[in-house]
C-alpha cells in the first residue's frame, strides 16, 4: 500500500507542476500567477476540490503522443468563496500555452454542467493561446460545446470570466457570453484576429495592447466590464462582484447585517447647483444613498454619460443605473443605452432590485448617432426596463426630458415607485427650445423679441420645469426633499420585497438586438 500511496503522491505532485517549474517561473517573470496559484487565491483556504487532475489528451498526431501532461492545460473543480459554493476552471498557460484540446474542453464542460445542475456560480480564469492547432476540428468542436453551455447557463447561474492572459480567435466568444468580464491590464488581451492578420488584410500597424488590451476594451468597445492592475487585484474584484450576486436565478442575493437609524442625508440638500445647466457628479448622490463603501461601479470607463453598478441599501444588494451630468450632460446615446440595457437585463436575471437616478436632457442628436442606430440602441434600454420584473424605483433629481424621460424607468413602463426632488424638471424639452416653438409667432412679431422670449420662457418654466404636473397625474408618487431620499428608498424596497409580477406566456420576447 505504501508504494501505491507514493505513486499517487508522485502523480499528484507532477500534475501540480503543470508544464514544469521553469514555465511557472516564466509566468512569474511576466507578472502572472500560475493557474493553481490563482485558484488558491480565489477560494477560501483549503476548500478547493480538483476534478480531472489526471486527465491527459488523446491526440497522437504531430508528435503529441510523446507530450502528455496531467490536467491537459486546465485546472477544474469547486470550493467555497466567502463560504459560498462556487465552480471554477483556470487555464494553465504552462501546458501547451493553455491551448484548448478536446479533453481540455471536456473538463470545462463537465464543470459547467455541474454548476447549472446544482445552481452554483461559475468562474472562468482564461489564459490560453487558443485552439490546439494539432487537433484541428476536435478543438473547434470543444469550443462550440463550451459556447452552447454558456448560452444554456445564461440567466440561470452567474457566469464571471477573468481574462488573465491571451484570449484570441474563437476563444473570445465564451467570455463575451458570460455575465461579467474582467481583464488584467498589461498582461491580457482579447481579439478575434491578431495584429499580424490585421496587417495582412487591412495594412494597419497595431500592437496586441492597442488592438485588444484591457483599457482598449474598457474604453472603446465595452467588451470588458472591469479592469484589474494585476492577478491579485483581479481575484479580489471577482470575490467582490460575487458578493452582490445570488447563487442562481432561483435565489435572491444575500442581505448583509444592517441596523437602521434615521437615515437622513443632509449633504444631498447641497448637491444640486443653482443653474440647471451646471454639471454635478452623480456619484456623490449614489454615495449618499447607498450603505458606506458599498458601491461597485461596472463599465466605469465606457459610456461615461451613464453610471451602472452594484450597491447596498440597508444591507440589500441593488443595481444602480444613473445618468451622469458630468459627461455630455448625462444624455443617452448609443453606447450609454446598450451599456445600461445589458446591466438592467443582468440584474433582472438574478433578482437584483433596481434603483434608477434620472437627470437626462434627452437623446444625443446628430448624424453620427442616427447612422449608428441610436433608435435601435435606445429601444434596447426601453425594452430592458419594460421587461424587468424585479422591484424598480426611480428618483428624478433634475432633468427628465422627452423620450428619455419615458425610457429611464418611468411609471409608464412599469416602475414601482417614482420619486422626484423639488429641483426636478419633467417636460417634453427644455424651456428655451419649447418656448421658441410654442411662441414662435408672438416672439417674431414682438417689439422686443429677446425680452418676449425671456418672458415666455419663464412662463413655460413655471408651468412645466418642475415635478408637480407629473405628481398631479400620479406619474410621480411623491416629491421629496433630497435629504429624505435614502430613507424613502429603503422603505420602498422593503415594501416591494415580495413583489411578484406575472408575464405573458411566450417563448421569449424579441429584444431589438
Amino acid at each position: 500500500m505504501d508504494k501505491k500511496k507514493q505513486e499517487l503522491t508522485r502523480r499528484q505532485d507532477q500534475a501540480a507542476l503543470g508544464g514544469g517549474q521553469d514555465r511557472i517561473e516564466k509566468q512569474h517573470a511576466k507578472g502572472k500567477l500560475s493557474a493553481r496559484e490563482r485558484i488558491q487565491l480565489l477560494f477560501d483556504e483549503n476548500t478547493f476540490e480538483e476534478i480531472g487532475m489526471m486527465v491527459v489528451h488523446r491526440s497522437t498526431d504531430f508528435g503529441l503522443d510523446r507530450q502528455k501532461i496531467y490536467g491537459d492545460g486546465v485546472v477544474t473543480g469547486y470550493g467555497t468563496i466567502d463560504g459560498r459554493l462556487v465552480y471554477a476552471y483556470a487555464q494553465d498557460f504552462t501546458v501547451f500555452g493553455g491551448s484548448l484540446s478536446e479533453t481540455h474542453a471536456e473538463k470545462i464542460c463537465k464543470i459547467m454542467d455541474l454548476a447549472v445542475e446544482n445552481g452554483v456560480p461559475l468562474i472562468g480564469l482564461n489564459d490560453s493561446g487558443g485552439a490546439r492547432i494539432q487537433e484541428g476540428v476536435r478543438s473547434l468542436g470543444g469550443y462550440a460545446d463550451i459556447f452552447y453551455r454558456n448560452v444554456r447557463a445564461s440567466g440561470v447561474i452567474p457566469q464571471i470570466s477573468a481574462i488573465m492572459g491571451p484570449c484570441a480567435g474563437g476563444a473570445v466568444y465564451s467570455p463575451a457570453m458570460t455575465d461579467f468580464t474582467i481583464m488584467v491590464e498589461g498582461s491580457s488581451y482579447m481579439f478575434v484576429t491578431g495584429p499580424n492578420v490585421v496587417k495582412t488584410v487591412t495594412n494597419e500597424e497595431v500592437t496586441s495592447e492597442e488592438l485588444g488590451g484591457a483599457m482598449t476594451h474598457a474604453t472603446k468597445s465595452g467588451v470588458t466590464h472591469l479592469t484589474a492592475a494585476n492577478d491579485v487585484d483581479c481575484i479580489k474584484q471577482i470575490q467582490q462582484l460575487l458578493s452582490y450576486l445570488p447563487q442562481s436565478n432561483g435565489n435572491k442575493p444575500s442581505i448583509n447585517g444592517f441596523v437602521l437609524s434615521d437615515e437622513l442625508r443632509p449633504k444631498l440638500n447641497d448637491i444640486m447647483p443653482e443653474s440647471s445647466t451646471t454639471p454635478y457628479d452623480m456619484r456623490h448622490v449614489i454615495t449618499e444613498l447607498v450603505d458606506v463603501d458599498s458601491f461597485m461601479e461596472i463599465h466605469e470607463h465606457f459610456a461615461s454619460n451613464i453610471i451602472v453598478g452594484f450597491g447596498r441599501v440597508a444591507g440589500m444588494s441593488i443595481g444602480i443605473v444613473a445618468n451622469q451630468p458630468m459627461h455630455l450632460a448625462g444624455v443617452l446615446d448609443t453606447d450609454a443605452s446598450r451599456k445600461a440595457a445589458r446591466f438592467v437585463r443582468t440584474c433582472d436575471c438574478f433578482n437584483i432590485p433596481l434603483l434608477v437616478l434620472v437627470d437626462v436632457p434627452g437623446f444625443l442628436p446628430g448624424t453620427d448617432q442616427e447612422w449608428n442606430g441610436v433608435i435601435h440602441h435606445g429601444a434596447k434600454l426601453l425594452y430592458a426596463f419594460s421587461d424587468a420584473t424585479v422591484p424598480r424605483i426611480t428618483l428624478i433629481t433634475r432633468k427628465a426630458y422627452g423620450g428619455a424621460y419615458d425610457v429611464m424607468n418611468s411609471k409608464h413602463i412599469g416602475a414601482d415607485m417614482n420619486f422626484a426632488w423639488p429641483t426636478a424638471e419633467i417636460a417634453v424639452m427644455g424651456a428655451k427650445g419649447a418656448t421658441e416653438i410654442i411662441f414662435k409667432k408672438e416672439i417674431s412679431s414682438a417689439d422686443d423679441p429677446q425680452a418676449t422670449l425671456i418672458e415666455m420662457e419663464k412662463e413655460y418654466s413655471d408651468m412645466f420645469a418642475n415635478p408637480y404636473k407629473a405628481a398631479e397625474r400620479g406619474f410621480v408618487d411623491e416629491v421629496i426633499l433630497p435629504e429624505e431620499s435614502r430613507r424613502k428608498i429603503i422603505k420602498a424596497f422593503s415594501l416591494l420585497a415580495n413583489k411578484k409580477k406575472l408575464t405573458p406566456d411566450r417563448k421569449h420576447g424579441n429584444i431589438p438586438l
